[in-house]
């Protein structure tokens, strides 16, 4: 049922326009995740979603504890109209459990900061497994709680005076480099069939004009 609706849903968008969600949906991962905790600068939280887009991240897990993360069009470029943004605001502090959520699903959580037990970037090991990558606030790095929750520390090595980049540096550094690890490590890295169904179905949802509609009239022809 679910690629047939596809299949009906295409028919309102060009032959090109699909082959370029085709194109972008097999280069999509989720083996790499990106959580932002905090970030409360609309520009840096903007950037970061754009160089996800752009390294084929799919998933961004948002905490909002003190801070309401907020996107600013100008720099993002519709970025976020492509990716799947997960929440958590319901808590007094949501960051363990985001960070939690994301163990339950096979993520080790993998926190960018110096640390005792860190590794440089270029040492990550990326066939250990599924790796959430923590980038917190622009002026305290990242809280206590996910010191305590992390599986592994990264940094980013640097050769000047400056102690850290900015946040939005920092990930297009991290994800550049990951995403590139990934595709020729030989770990799969790839969405399943349903994931990539799911997402050219997201896609098509929020492009299509009218859409509901179309949707509605689909499932009255099935019955």
């Amino acid at each position: 049922m679910k690629e047939e609706l596809i299949k009906y849903l295409v028919e309102n968008i060009t032959e090109n326009r699909n082959a370029l969600f085709d194109k972008v949906i097999e280069d999509r991962t989720k083996y790499i995740t990106v959580v932002l905790e905090d970030i409360f600068q609309p520009h840096n939280a903007s950037a970061v979603l754009r160089s996800c887009d752009c390294f084929g991240i799919q998933d961004v897990h948002i905490i909002e504890n003190r801070n309401k993360y907020n996107v600013n069009p100008d720099v993002a470029l519709g970025s976020s109209k492509w990716l799947s943004m997960h929440r958590f605001n319901e808590q007094e502090n949501n960051t363990r459990e985001a960070l939690r959520a994301l163990k339950d699903q096979g993520y080790r959580i993998v926190a960018t900061s110096p640390h005792t037990n860190d590794v440089e970037l270029y040492d990550f090991d990326v066939t250990k497994g599924k790796a959430a990558i923590v980038f917190g606030t622009e002026l305290t790095g990242i809280s206590d709680i996910v010191k305590e929750e992390a599986d592994e520390f990264v940094r980013i090595p640097m050769y000047g005076f400056t102690e850290s980049f900015n946040i939005s540096v920092s990930a297009a550094l991290v994800l550049q480099h990951l995403a590139h690890q990934i595709r020729t490590s030989g770990v799969d890295w790839n969405l399943t069939l349903e994931e990539k169904q799911d997402l050219k179905l997201e896609w098509l949802r929020s492009t299509v004009k009218g859409a509901p509609l179309i949707e509605r009239e689909f499932y009255k022809r099935r019955m």
